[in-house]
Formats: structure tokens, C-alpha cells, sequence
């Protein structure tokens, strides 16, 4: 889930207002129809459930025991839908410190300490240091008005292995493309945003 139209969600930290909570739902696993809390933050756009159902549809062939990164984590809604869904581990990384809580705070009610580790930081900068091992593929949904998908992708390589994919969800009126090794699976979209799955290598 990114911010639509909010680059501070990659930079600078959000002003939330007060303790509003709005909720994203996990669509399919173990943890099916549980409700994530999303506080009242500037410019959150969740992605849909109805996209994020197409995507699992997509990934299940290659999500059991999966490992994934789930970059400008939002909710959460990628990552922990990947682990409800079979994934044996996600990270899940973002620089808003009430945002950063709330995921932390699902991560504790789902018992899911074991299999998700939230870190806060921002992904620009965390990318830097490949630190957590190889992984089996990412989510990549930033702020659409801050244009950071070429910082990410460019700095991914040491973070996948060699068979990796990549979801990209980028504005449907400038779709982003990831070029080199990556070779497009699947797309879809709304009016307002692409959806695209890549695998690496083929």
C-alpha cells in the first residue's frame, strides 16, 4: 500500500490525525477475513482486495515457503496476505512511525512474530545494505507522486535470488516498466493504477 500523493511516505514521517482508523482486509489463508487497522494518514491508497486477489492468483504456484519483501508496506496487506497464503517469511518495511506501530500491533494479534519482522525505515536507504539474506520475491508499491521505482529496482539485485519476481504497482495513466533480467508474467489494472507481476530470468 503506498501513498498516492504524499513523498514524504518515503522520506519524512506523516502527520496522522488523531487516533482515526480506517481497515484493509486479508482476502484468502489462514488468516482470511481478518481486518488490518490502517490509521488516518495522509494519501494511504490501499490496494484493492479485488487486485490483491488477482495477484495471489498469480503467485500461488510459486508462494508456499516463499521469502518476501513487502517495500512501503502500508497496512501490510501484501506481506501478511503472502504469509496467510503460505510464504514462510515477510519483511515488511515502513518509514511511518504510526504506520510502522499498527503493523507492528498486527503482526503481535496474529501471533505471526515468528514469520514477520517489520522494520522502520526508509526503503531508499535500507536497500543499501542487503543484510537479510536473499528473497523469493518483492512487492513494490511506493508513493506514485514521489517516482522512486528506478532508485528501488536499481538496488534490488543483491536482495533476490535468481528466480525472483516482482510485483510492480505504478499510476495506470504512467505505467512503470522493469527492464534488464526481469520479463513481464502478468498485468492488470484499475483506472487509477497497473498491476504488474515479473519474474527474473524468464
Amino acid at each position: 500500500m503506498s501513498r498516492r500523493n504524499s513523498p514524504a511516505g518515503a522520506g519524512a514521517p506523516h502527520t496522522v490525525r488523531g487516533p482515526s482508523m480506517g481497515s484493509v482486509r486479508i482476502v484468502g489463508g489462514r488468516w482470511r477475513g481478518t481486518r488490518l487497522p490502517v490509521p488516518d494518514a495522509p494519501g494511504l491508497r490501499p490496494t484493492s482486495d479485488r487486485a490483491r486477489e488477482t495477484l495471489f492468483n498469480w503467485l500461488q504456484p510459486w508462494l508456499p515457503g516463499a521469502r518476501v519483501l513487502d517495500l512501503f508496506a502500508g497496512s501490510g496487506a501484501l506481506g501478511l496476505e503472502a504469509v496467510s497464503r503460505g510464504a514462510a517469511q515477510a519483511v515488511l518495511v515502513e518509514r511511518d512511525a504510526a504506520l510502522a506501530d499498527a503493523l507492528d500491533a498486527s503482526v503481535h494479534r496474529l501471533d505471526a512474530r515468528d514469520s514477520v519482522q517489520v522494520v522502520r525505515a526508509d526503503v531508499r536507504e535500507w536497500l543499501r545494505a542487503p543484510l537479510f539474506g536473499r528473497f523469493d520475491g518483492v512487492f513494490c508499491d511506493p508513493p506514485f507522486e514521489a517516482g522512486l521505482w528506478a532508485t528501488v529496482l536499481e538496488r534490488l539485485d543483491p536482495w533476490l535470488n535468481d528466480t525472483a519476481w516482482l510485483y510492480l504497482e505504478s499510476p495506470a495513466s504512467a505505467p512503470v516498466e522493469a527492464a534488464g533480467a526481469w520479463r513481464l508474467h502478468r498485468e492488470g489494472g484499475t483506472r487509477d493504477a497497473r498491476h504488474a507481476l515479473y519474474r527474473r530470468g524468464g
